[in-house]
């Protein structure tokens, strides 16, 4: 460990990590801060990357999330040339599901706009169609299939950028961080329980739990804990190994991610406590899987495997935080992505990287326009 960096990143869930990663890359002596929380978003997440079918429709959003797609694929093989083992990448495609007469009027809805942002990936298919993309499948009434989509396991992708960066010289430091420390309107360092690291710039990073630091800044950043619980089981039936299935997402309901190595994600819960409860619990165990044999009666001999938990930070009007604090100067935030965590998360620490570095330019439209509407100062206390 340093006496000092660049840059310190307090957190090292996905969005942390890969922060801290970008940075290396522009070429900052960066300080990685990570005391691995019990139930943080990246080791529960299952992530469906299929920024075509978000039902969120705004003009900032989409084409960030449309970027934040295509930077997965140029990220992975960064991080392969960094000598990084796979990062649990691979693209699928995803089948947006209706199910009943119930919830058809909704399916039209994300058909329309899905079919207008991406008319080459996106089409309907027939019902039959779709069971042959996944024989699990029950009684379906239509089925739109975006063959562009990817999935991604957070705790693999985590694990692959922190090699991406033990090979671009980040220093991770397994500690709490338990003080931000301020030289008038500027943050100089961060208390450990190692002892102290002096940082020209530091950026909150943290998940859910980021506010514990901000709080002590006088700064009330609104991002709380929603949880979630995912389901993990294995297809041990060989003539159902789900190494090809695409992604199914019911348009009101749980999805099934499908894995080559058998398993089969079913998520997940959003459970509104204000708490940090990392343990599984038989409610929401039972709702999951009663949604997954609903969706997939083909499952029901499948082991269970274990049950995930994560924290989403989530934010009052679902728009991450990304950008400096106001009020106080060298020190940054990127958090709030909330069930997008996975998606956006990786390029949020790209942009934000060319933010800290003064290299915005260096943005797409996107990015830069992106930048200005996450900027915290839109809600900060």
């Amino acid at each position: 460990m340093r006496s000092g960096y660049d840059v310190v990143v307090v957190g090292g869930g996905l969005v942390g990590t890969a922060l801290a990663y970008e940075l290396a890359c522009l070429g900052s002596t960066v300080g990685l801060i990570d005391r691995a929380d019990a139930g943080r978003a990246s080791d529960a997440g299952a992530g469906i990357l299929s920024p075509e079918t978000t039902w969120r429709t705004d003009d900032v959003w989409f084409p960030f999330a449309a970027e934040a797609g295509a930077h997965y694929p140029r990220l992975v093989e960064r991080l392969t040339e960094d000598g990084a083992p796979d990062a649990g990448y691979g693209r699928t495609g995803l089948l947006s599901l209706s199910l009943s007469d119930g919830d058809e009027s909704w399916w039209e809805d994300l058909a329309r706009h899905a079919c207008a942002r991406a008319p080459d990936a996106v089409a309907e298919i027939s019902t039959d169609q779709a069971r042959e993309l996944m024989p699990v499948l029950g009684e379906l009434r239509r089925a739109l299939f975006n063959r562009a989509a990817a999935r991604v396991d957070g705790r693999t992708f985590t694990a692959a950028l922190r090699c991406g960066c033990h090979s671009r010289g980040v220093d991770i430091i397994d500690a709490r961080a338990e003080r931000l420390v301020t030289s008038g309107h500027s943050v100089t360092a961060v208390d450990t329980s190692v002892g102290r690291v002096g940082a020209d710039t530091v950026v909150l990073a943290a998940g859910a739990w980021t506010p514990e630091l901000s709080h002590h800044l006088s700064v009330t950043l609104p991002v709380r804990p929603v949880k979630g619980q995912i389901v993990h089981l294995r297809v041990d039936d060989e003539g159902l190994a789900p190494r090809e299935w695409p992604i199914a997402q019911p348009v009101l309901g749980h999805y099934l991610v499908p894995w080559p190595d058998g398993r089969v994600a079913c998520g997940g819960t959003f459970e509104e406590r204000g708490t940090f409860d990392p343990r599984a619990t038989a409610a929401g165990t039972h709702e999951l899987l009663r949604e997954c044999l609903k969706l997939a009666p083909g499952l029901a001999e499948a082991s269970l495997l274990e049950v995930r938990v994560g924290f989403r930070p989530c934010t009052d009007d679902d728009l991450p935080f990304l950008g400096p604090v106001p009020g106080w100067e060298r020190l940054y935030v990127d958090t709030g992505h909330g069930a997008d965590g996975l998606l956006a998360g990786p390029y949020s620490g790209a942009v934000l990287a060319t933010g800290v570095l003064g290299q915005e330019a260096t943005l797409t439209d996107a990015g830069r326009r992106a930048l200005a509407a996450f900027s915290p100062a839109r809600s900060v206390a």
